[in-house]
């Protein structure tokens, strides 16, 4: 799980020496001492108070409030020692003596702490100003670019810029796909390079990396990175996946103080962001090819198909004049051009479904007006024993439907052929109907081989067939996914259920309506 991002707080960018501003002060301090000194005996007590004041106010503004408190006691004890009467003598015994000492050291005290968090909330304000400022041209950056990918780019190009480090570079990764093109300032590498280890170990556990400048590589346990750290691996991850790596290396060892540390974290999240919307879309790219590629694949068979239909006619005139003729073999040619008939006829009924072109007629009619329509029209598919056995319900409510009776026919003639295929011979097929609630339940169950329940659903997909079937076994794959679009499109259903005991049963439901109503 994705950890967030290291710590890199607690290290300044600029660690500036206080000595010389200490210096300076403390000089100031001892001249305006010697000052006053000279002339203690002409000046009065307040000169000397609003004088040191001034030192202690010019201190803590200019070098922070640890230079300002420690002038206001130096200050406290030279007023007392120099410049209180008798002179050159600690703590007299002069209450009013005393109250103004007690009121210089407070004033100096509380002027210095509120200096000093007014120059800090300066300092903050002028680093939300740089962050807003930085984080507005992000947004300008990524906005303009015209691809996702792009838009990555251009994330690089500020979060290098801001952060001042000399390299900085975008890995995406999937855990099924692994890295994509490593992204930099200069744009995609167009040649794919394997990351750096360390990119795949931040990728794989969501934990920020660090490497220093001896080589020591360290992690996030201790909430900052080690001392010396010249490369950054940041996992960039969105919600709790982890989409890609951020890395940031310098010549110097890299640290950060909090201010650049916020943005670093807002500019991380950006990338992941970016990488996301990059993901999304090339997968939107790619569904909208493979509709593309669908939509021509259908149109050429609807085309194909028709221009079929009249050779096919053809060819089947042929055989019968060649049948009449005595010719042995012209039988099995016209048996071949009913097969493919049906294929084509097939083929162009699922291209005008695909196209919302296949329309339903619907009606009132019995479920055993259909039961027997589809027994009669399969008298011809059994052979070698087998048979069909159809089951009613007389118990339930009247089995009538509103539904397109060809349509109806056709679906449950595909499921008795494919059921009778896969049927042994002397076995039977059990066709049955009840009614449940608004529907009319049509089942045709077989004792075949069955269907893996991973494929169940598969088995309704165009030109589908099972790994394990016969090369050729007389159709193309096309009976389910017609069946199913059939009864879809008169408000029904057909799924599939394993068979207690093994085959396989279809279930159709269709819309029924009570007898009042027929």
């Amino acid at each position: 799980m994705l950890r967030g991002l290291p710590s890199l707080d607690g290290i300044p960018l600029h660690y500036r020496r206080p000595t010389f501003a200490w210096l300076l002060w403390i000089a100031i301090t001892v001249v305006a001492t010697l000052a006053m000194f000279s002339v203690r005996g002409h000046i009065e007590q307040a000169h000397v108070v609003l004088l040191y004041l001034l030192i202690v106010l010019g201190a803590s503004a200019s070098s922070g409030r640890a230079l300002g408190f420690t002038l206001a006691f130096v200050a406290f004890i030279l007023i007392d020692y120099f410049f209180q009467q008798p002179y050159d003598d600690f703590f007299n015994d002069k209450p009013l003596d005393l109250l103004v000492l007690i009121a210089f050291l407070t004033t100096a005290i509380v002027s210095t702490q509120l200096l000093a968090r007014a120059r800090a909330e300066a300092v903050e304000a002028r680093n939300r100003a740089t962050e807003v400022t930085s984080l507005s041209r992000l947004a300008s950056e990524t906005l303009n670019a015209g691809r996702a990918e792009e838009a990555l780019v251009r994330i690089v190009e500020v979060i290098q810029g801001t952060l001042g480090v000399s390299g900085c570079s975008i890995w995406p990764w999937a855990p099924d796909r692994g890295f994509g093109e490593c992204i930099t300032r200069e744009g995609i590498e167009v040649r794919r390079r394997d990351p750096d280890p360390l990119v795949q170990r931040a990728a794989e556990r969501g934990e920020p990396l660090t490497l220093s400048v001896d080589g020591v590589l360290g992690g996030q346990s201790s909430g900052r990175p080690a001392p010396g750290t010249r490369e950054l691996f940041l996992p960039l991850g969105v919600q709790t996946r982890v989409v890609g790596v951020l890395v940031l290396s310098d010549d110097q060892p890299i640290v950060f103080d909090p201010p650049k540390q916020r943005f670093l974290a807002a500019l991380t999240y950006y990338a992941a962001l970016g990488i996301e919307r990059a993901r999304l879309v090339r997968e939107a790219e790619h569904a909208a090819a493979l509709r593309e590629a669908d939509k021509m694949k259908d149109n050429l068979l609807a085309s194909v198909s028709h221009d079929l239909r009249t050779p096919l006619t053809t060819i089947k005139a042929l055989a019968q004049t060649a049948a009449l003729r005595g010719d042995t073999a012209a039988a099995a040619i016209e048996e071949q051009a009913d097969r493919l008939t049906r294929l084509v006829a097939d083929l162009l009924d699922l291209s005008r479904m695909k196209g919302d072109a296949f329309r339903a007629s619907p009606d009132i009619n019995t479920a055993e007006d259909l039961i027997g329509a589809a027994q009669r029209q399969a008298q011809g598919l059994l052979a070698d024993g087998r048979s069909i056995h159809a089951v009613v319900d007389l118990e339930s409510p009247a089995l009538v439907g509103r539904f397109d009776f060809t349509h109806a026919l056709r679906i449950i003639g595909n499921l008795l052929e494919n059921a009778l295929r896969y049927t042994a011979p002397g076995g039977s097929v059990e066709l049955g109907v009840r009614r449940d609630g608004d529907s009319l339940v049509f089942t045709v169950a077989d004792r075949g081989p069955g269907i893996p329940i991973a494929e169940s659903d598969r088995i309704f997909q165009a030109f589908y067939r099972h790994g394990d079937a016969a090369p050729d076994v007389g159709r193309a794959g096309l009976g389910l996914s017609i069946a199913r679009r059939l009864a879809e499109i008169q408000q029904g259903s057909l799924e599939y259920e394993p068979r207690v005991g093994g085959g396989s049963v279809f279930v159709l439901r269709l819309p029924a309506v009570d007898l009042e109503e027929a």
